[in-house]
């Protein structure tokens, strides 16, 4: 597993806990950020790219 990997596992938890936490507090803008987030690290951990890589290439979507 190489760092890109792991980082995208860290993502990836504090995406959920950003997602939950939104919705509890009615906070759309860190709902948002954490789906983003969540997605960002899945690829990340799936093809170890770095995080600016993957970013271009969603926001490219």
């Amino acid at each position: 597993m190489n760092s890109d990997t792991a980082k995208g596992n860290w993502k990836q938890i504090k995406g959920e806990f950003k997602e939950k936490f939104g919705s509890i507090t009615n906070d759309k803008t860190t709902e948002a950020e954490g789906t983003f987030n969540k997605l960002v690290g899945e690829i990340q951990e799936k093809y170890g790219e770095t995080r600016e890589a993957i970013e271009k290439e969603v926001k490219s979507w």
